[in-house]
This record gives C-alpha cells, sequence and structure tokens, in this order.
C-alpha cells in the first residue's frame, strides 16, 4: 500500500511566473499538493517561450523551461483586469490554502485582489507574495533579477576566480534559494500555525534579502573581523587549503577535492602515495591561505594535472577521501546518482557479476577430477579494486571513459 503525498489535498493557486515562484509551486505539487496555474489572456507565462527550441516553436508548444518548471499543475486563465477575472479568483480564494504570487508590491492591491481582500474572503489563507527586495522598504518598487539579488546580498562577490572577478553563475541562487526554498519554507511554517487553529498570514519573500542571510561563511568571516577569508583563496572553503579545493587534470577536465577532515585528507595522501602530506593540513596548524597551504595547492595540482580526469576516478572514487569529478550536467542527468533507469542497469549488472562468481563456468563442471582449470582472463573491470564490491562498482563518465 502506497503512502498518500505528504500535502495531498492542499489546494494552492499559483499567479507567478518564469523561475522562482513555479519553482516554489512545483516543489508544493511533487508532494502531492493540487496546484492551479494561473495565467494572463493571450501569451500567458513568458517562460512558454523563453530559451524555447525551434522545434518547440514549430509545434506550437511551449519550450523546455516552461514546462520543466510547470509540470504536475493544472492550468487555466483569467484575466485580473477584469470584474469577471477578479470575481472568479476570489472564489477560488475562498477554498484554497495558499495563493503564491510574484508581481511587483501593490499590483495585486491595485487589481482589487489584494492579500487582505482575499484574507476577508479566507482568513485561513497563507498568501506568499516572491518579490526581489520585499513588499516594503526603499527598493521594493525596483526592477530586477537574480544576478541583481546575488550582487546586492555580497553573494556574488564571493563567487570569484583567483583575481577577483566576479564569476557569472549558471545557477540562480536568488531565483531557487533566495525565492523557491525560502518560499516553500516559510507557506509550510504557516501552514503548520493554521493546522494548529490560527489564521493565515502573509508571507513576504525578498530574493536579495533571503540570499544576503544565506551567505553565511561570509558573515562568520565578518564577525571574526577576518577579511583575508573574504578574498579568493584567503578562506577555508573559497581556496585557500589544498584539502579543498579544485584541480586541473590532464585533459582539462576538474577534480574537487573536498577532503576538508583531516581523516579523508589522510586517506587521499596514502591512495596518491603522499603520506608525507599527511600532515600537512589546516586542523594541525597550516595557516588557512598561507604559504604552505599555497605550496602544497601548486603540488597537489601539478599530480592531479598528471592523469586524466578517468584515471583520478578510478582510482579515488572508490576511497573514502570526498574526491569527485566536476561533471557537466548532461553527465550529472546521466549518472546513477540522478538518473534511475541507469542506477538500475548499474545494479543489474552488479547482480549479474555476483551470481556469475558463485556459479561455476559449465567448463569446470565438465573438467576430469583433479584436472585444474585454466587461469581466467582478467578484464579491466574485474581487476578495477571495487569490482564485485556492492555500491561501489565503478562508472564511467562521458566519452573519455
Amino acid at each position: 500500500m502506497s503512502t498518500p503525498a505528504a500535502l495531498q489535498g492542499l489546494r494552492v493557486l499559483d499567479l507567478t511566473r518564469l523561475l522562482p515562484g513555479p519553482v516554489a509551486t512545483l516543489r508544493l505539487a511533487e508532494m502531492g499538493a493540487d496546484v492551479l496555474k494561473i495565467e494572463p489572456p493571450g501569451a500567458g507565462d513568458a517562460a512558454r517561450t523563453m530559451m524555447q527550441n525551434t522545434t518547440d516553436e514549430l509545434a506550437g508548444r511551449p519550450g523546455a523551461f516552461y514546462r520543466l518548471v510547470n509540470r504536475g499543475k493544472r492550468e487555466t486563465r483569467l484575466d485580473l483586469k477584469s470584474e469577471g477575472g477578479r470575481a472568479v479568483l476570489l472564489a477560488l480564494a475562498r477554498d484554497a490554502d495558499v495563493l503564491v504570487e510574484s508581481f511587483r508590491p501593490g499590483v495585486m492591491e491595485r487589481l482589487g485582489v489584494g492579500y487582505e481582500t482575499l484574507r476577508a474572503a479566507n482568513p485561513k489563507l497563507v498568501y506568499c507574495a516572491i518579490t526581489g527586495y520585499g513588499s516594503t522598504g526603499p527598493f521594493s518598487d525596483r526592477a530586477g533579477h537574480d544576478l541583481n539579488y546575488v550582487a546586492y546580498a555580497g553573494v556574488l562577490d564571493q563567487l570569484a576566480t583567483r583575481d577577483g572577478a566576479p564569476v557569472l553563475p549558471n545557477f540562480q541562487i536568488a531565483d531557487l534559494l533566495g525565492g523557491a526554498l525560502s518560499a516553500v519554507t516559510q507557506i509550510l511554517a504557516a501552514l503548520w500555525h493554521v493546522s494548529r487553529g490560527g489564521e493565515g498570514r502573509f508571507v513576504d519573500i525578498s530574493m536579495a534579502r533571503e540570499s544576503h542571510v544565506n551567505n553565511v561563511v561570509a558573515q562568520v568571516a565578518l564577525a571574526n573581523d577576518d577579511a583575508a577569508a573574504l578574498q579568493p583563496g584567503g578562506g577555508l572553503l573559497n581556496g585557500g587549503v589544498p584539502c579543498y579545493n579544485l584541480y586541473r587534470t590532464q585533459d582539462d577536465r576538474w577534480l574537487a577535492v573536498g577532503a576538508l577532515e583531516l581523516k579523508f585528507w589522510q586517506a587521499l595522501c596514502a591512495a596518491l602515495g603522499r603520506e608525507d602530506w599527511a600532515q600537512r593540513h589546516w586542523s594541525l596548524g597550516q595557516a588557512i591561505g598561507g604559504s604552505d597551504a599555497a605550496s602544497l595547492t601548486r603540488e597537489l595540482g601539478a599530480l592531479i594535472a598528471s592523469e586524466t580526469l578517468q584515471t583520478w576516478i578510478d582510482r579515488l572514487e572508490v576511497i573514502d577521501c570526498c574526491v569527485s569529478p566536476v561533471l557537466t550536467p548532461g553527465e550529472a542527468a546521466n549518472h546513477p546518482l540522478f538518473n534511475a533507469d541507469v542506477l538500475r542497469a548499474m545494479l543489474d549488472d552488479i547482480d549479474a557479476q555476483r551470481e556469475a562468481a558463485v556459479q561455476p563456468p559449465a567448463s569446470i563442471a565438465r573438467l576430469p577430477m583433479g584436472a585444474a582449470p585454466a587461469a581466467p582472463a582478467i578484464s579491466p573491470a574485474s581487476a578495477h579494486p571495487s569490482a564485485g564490491q556492492p555500491g561501489k562498482k565503478p562508472f564511467n563518465y562521458g566519452p573519455w571513459g
């Protein structure tokens, strides 16, 4: 008997567009909520055509962006500038548990369907507004996007190369962390309050503010008055130690070394045959961002650069030392961590190997008593130290594997 989804029966009205709001309501839908996406008449959500490929355009269907963040939702169109459209929304809100919108502050009020109006119709309604800079304050009316929010929040400054140049991330930190995730968290908290007999509430999500609040490690550096830790290569987690760093391989790929704790660093050193490095660790007094850390980072970098990524994967991934390849999105999509079909095939292969190991080959069964079988040929896969160990089968990444 399957377990009902946690939010089964929860009714959500989604008036959001583009990325942050739709992802927030998507997460609610994935937990079982009934989400009704409400779009304006005409073109609807601009995400329908944003990043749309030619195939989808010619077929007259929304692009992958829209489909991905709005899957599992019901859809309808309402003209909130019309009396009829507002009347329908009001009726829907009376029976809803949650409403999420991402207009600029004041828009819903000007349309005549703001929080106070909807609250009067449904005191239990949890109303969530996702905005760039909050519903009130000097910046509340300003336009912005993810890049602007992380720039204001001090986050973009921390995503920098060695020369201090900020890196333009292709992962929307403010939209997804500051907007979608924070919205879901606070919506669930408000629903808990309602479930205990309380009234609904207005949930005010500022993507800039939430990004700033979650910039924890930078805040630690400020609290410690450690300006050096805020600079690229000056802190524990931004390149100031060799045990937690990124290294280029021979084939111009990258290896992520996250051996932050001493036991992982020592396991890595042993696997590399460099036990002489094992005591050169920040927890044993190595200065973070200091000369020895920089020197050892260069030494380890030279060693990593002497072999291909696949070589390091085969050698280190099966060891408990917190080392991983930097995968492309395409490789990640085909990794058993994230792809159920690949995982199933991988586990079936392991089971087949295990079964073959316990069943003697027919040629052995036919041998005369006392005759010794010939030594079996050893394939590269079975020669790997992890072969035959459940959950430890090496996974080849990409075309070079």
